[in-house]
């Protein structure tokens, strides 16, 4: 698949700031210490609906890291897959009597034009399941020879399971206890109650061909994969195994993340999958969750579509910490369009204080887990000053307007 068209980034005068960033794993925030190549894995959206907030949120937290490490001098390898076949796609595309390629293909068109507005940088590889089908066969059979993986006890459909204990080490990302394990599992994509399993934990790798379902002959039988190998097998065979950062929102920290570091721990028996799994909080509506069930989503394409500009959009997201979870509001979006115009406001004045500290300030917060609160703030303070009329220095609004740019992703 082609990613969206890039943005330059300009270059931001002063220090750069090495990252640090909260590892799920551990439970700690520590530092990211990549080579001279930065790598990451970011997993990429189902395209059954258009991309909303929360999705926008996640992407904008991987996009500042990108960004400080581009600050920093590295040269980046950014990964990002899309799920093109699985059961919420085929179930949407039947409740609409569409056809499923032209959903996912349509769907993934409206995430490209969303991240381009909001200038998220993108990804040297940006690969669909159905791209990397060869690839996820292969895997799936040398899971099977090496007994990580079995046939279900079912004549019928003989599913490929992963045993989820294959590798000795699960549960080491996420760290959750067996009964979350259990509710998660069985509420995000798992099958814990499937006839022929050998343990209610081991995921689906290779699900044989139903009537009526999109199936792909291989040696393992027709049939189509199981969500978390198509992350194992795109990262690893890109990236290949200990790349830096592993990317996602907080819910895909159990199952999909355990299961996709076990998956490729199981298959090069290497550890770790990742260094760091990073995972971004949710975004909710007025107080509640923001879902498909409540009908409650706010979409980037929408927003669009209202003439909302999509700087006042990036602006209202990044003022939260993303690991937290938070409120969308009509007040958060007012609030970022009027930071948003006292910016613009400020940079296009002759001159101004300084800029030395507000981008000391920016790197600082940034570099310490994305502290983009504080980091606004910090901007927010020359910003103020001069709209106030301080300063004389006829190059602060440049170098302030390029350091926005370059590492809040923020044109103004």
């Amino acid at each position: 698949m082609q990613p969206w068209s890039s943005v330059s980034v300009p270059q931001v005068q002063g220090t750069p700031r090495p990252l640090r960033l909260h590892d799920t794993a551990t439970g700690e925030v520590r530092p990211v210490a990549p080579g001279p190549l930065a790598r990451m894995y970011v997993c990429g959206i189902t395209p059954y609906d258009a991309t909303h907030l929360g999705h926008a949120a996640t992407y904008l937290a991987f996009d500042l890291v990108h960004r400080i490490w581009l600050d920093n001098g590295h040269d980046v390898h950014y990964v990002q897959n899309v799920t093109d076949i699985d059961d919420p796609l085929l179930e949407r595309a039947e409740r609409d009597n569409d056809d499923w390629m032209v959903l996912g293909m349509r769907e993934t068109a409206l995430f490209r034009e969303d991240m381009e507005a909001l200038r998220v940088l993108p990804p040297q590889d940006f690969i669909g399941a159905v791209e990397a089908m060869p690839e996820i066969i292969e895997a799936v059979g040398k899971l099977l020879a090496s007994g990580a993986a079995y046939r279900a006890d079912d004549p019928e459909y003989p599913d490929i399971y992963y045993r989820h204990d294959a590798t000795g080490r699960f549960g080491y990302e996420s760290n959750y206890s067996a009964a979350d394990m259990d509710r998660f599992f069985a509420e995000r994509g798992g099958d814990p109650e499937r006839p022929g399993k050998e343990h209610p934990l081991d995921a689906l790798l290779w699900r044989a061909a139903r009537p009526g379902e999109p199936s792909w002959d291989s040696e393992l039988g027709p049939g189509r994969p199981g969500w978390h190998l198509e992350c194992s097998v795109i990262a690893l065979n890109r990236l290949r195994m200990g790349f830096d950062v592993q990317g996602g929102g907080s819910d895909l920290a159990f199952p999909h993340h355990e299961y996709s570091a076990a998956h490729a721990e199981a298959l090069t028996g290497q550890h770790p999958f990742a260094r760091h799994y990073c995972h971004a909080g949710m975004v909710g509506l007025d107080g509640e969750k923001m879902s498909k069930s409540k009908g409650n989503l706010v979409f980037v394409s929408r927003l669009r579509g209202d003439r909302v500009d999509p700087m006042a959009v990036r602006l209202a997201l990044l003022d939260g910490h993303y690991r937290a979870d938070r409120s969308w509001t009509a007040d958060a979006l007012t609030a970022g369009s009027a930071r948003l115009a006292r910016w613009g406001s400020a940079v296009a004045l002759p001159a101004g204080p300084s800029a030395d500290e507000a981008i000391a300030g920016l790197r600082d917060r940034l570099s310490d887990d994305l502290d983009t609160e504080r980091a606004l703030l910090a901007v927010d303070a020359w910003v103020d000053a001069a709209l106030s009329g301080g300063g004389s220095d006829e190059s602060a609004p440049g170098a302030v307007r390029d350091a926005v740019d370059a590492l809040l992703g923020v044109r103004l």
